[in-house]
């Protein structure tokens, strides 16, 4: 084989180069401004999206939202069958133990802390699913505007669900384990509370973007395709009787949507 020429091994270097730095610009500038919007609520653009542990080590990032008083927001909840977790005590964290352990019901087991711009969770709510606290659907909600777009409270919150009880990969303490497609979860809730007769509207924002091997605060792996639903709930309990009104995404986030809803399947676990 002949060895390459000085001007061929130059046009090698150069197309790797391009190739190189076309990268770099779409994954690291392009793409991402391309999916971050937040037409309808723009005052949550400069809101971080993850959460973070005690010790500061990035949680669960943020998929939910919604608009509403704090009273409005309480009565969808309790509509769609989700619980209000009970604070952290000697008794209550007995009582979950004795839940998992005896595989009996606890339907209002607490919820470990997370925080959000240095807050822990203001509100927790979980659903149960099967009969202990083992496996459950749950959620922590803080308050990120006290008036939106809408004119109403933005509340911004973290939905999980709980597989199993393991150890953290990072302290070593027992906790609960997530599952990974934690955009099933975000559609659980947000699904549960339209049932409910609970949202008027639905939009997204976008949120952490589309992250393939995410781990929170205790190490457990998560993939969501990065948007964060938001819901604008009825007033005062007042049920709604037709189906809410459902605001499209922007087409390039459609796109990649797409795009990630095929590609999960290869990708994901």
């Amino acid at each position: 084989m002949a060895a390459l020429s000085d001007s061929d091994v130059l046009l090698i270097a150069t197309v790797i180069s391009v190739l190189a730095a076309t990268y770099a610009v779409l994954a690291y500038i392009v793409l991402p401004m391309a999916w971050t919007y937040h037409r309808r609520q723009p005052g949550l653009a400069t809101k971080p999206v993850l959460t973070a542990t005690k010790q500061n080590i990035p949680g669960d990032p943020i998929n939910v939202g919604f608009v509403g008083d704090k009273e409005d927001l309480v009565c969808a909840m309790h509509e769609a069958g989700w619980f209000a977790a009970d604070d952290i005590t000697l008794r209550t964290c007995v009582g979950i133990v004795g839940s998992v352990l005896l595989d009996r019901p606890y339907k209002t087991a607490p919820i470990s802390p997370l925080y959000y711009e240095g807050r822990v969770q203001d509100l927790a709510y979980q659903k149960a699913d099967g009969v202990s606290a083992d496996h459950r659907h749950h959620v922590r909600l803080w308050l990120a505007l006290e008036n939106g777009a809408e004119g109403r409270p933005i509340w911004l919150g973290a939905s999980t669900y709980d597989r199993g009880v393991g150890l953290s990969h990072y302290t070593g303490q027992v906790t609960h384990r997530i599952a990974p497609r934690i955009d099933q979860e975000r559609a659980f809730l947000i699904d549960d509370l339209k049932t409910a007769g609970m949202v008027t509207t639905q939009y997204s924002v976008s949120g952490v973007g589309p992250t393939l091997m995410g781990r929170n605060g205790n190490g457990n792996l998560y993939q969501t395709d990065g948007d964060i639903w938001i819901a604008q709930l009825v007033t005062k309990g007042e049920k709604r009787a037709e189906p809410a009104t459902v605001f499209d995404q922007p087409t390039f986030v459609q796109m990649k949507n797409t795009i990630w809803d095929a590609l999960l399947p290869i990708l994901g676990q």
